[in-house]
């Protein structure tokens, strides 16, 4: 499977990530999926596209269905980029509060 979309410009829609979410309780169906959107087949289709090419879902027939799951694993890269901004602003605050608290 390969990574040909970034994950970052593949979650950067609100329907892919909303989609992430709902594929993160169970796998589904684009059926199942599209019930949820107010958009054609083929939107929910090209949005799994994207998602998949930035391997962040993973497809697995089931007869004539394909289903759809989240790979959670594959979302560690955003955790990691964001964790850093989170230790960032963390540092600050700690400091900030020292300041408040008369402390140099």
């Amino acid at each position: 499977m390969g990574k040909s979309t970034d994950v970052f410009h593949a979650i950067a829609d609100p329907n892919r990530r909303r989609l992430l979410s709902l594929m993160m309780a169970r796998e589904q169906s684009v059926t199942e999926l599209k019930s949820r959107f107010d958009m054609t087949m083929g939107a929910v289709s090209q949005h799994l596209k994207v998602l998949s090419d930035a391997g962040l879902v993973e497809r697995r027939s089931a007869g004539k269905q394909r289903l759809y799951r989240t790979r959670a694993v594959a979302l560690k890269e955003v955790h990691d980029w964001t964790e850093q901004f989170s230790r960032f602003w963390q540092s600050r605050l700690d400091r900030l509060g020292d300041v408040l608290d008369g402390e140099p």
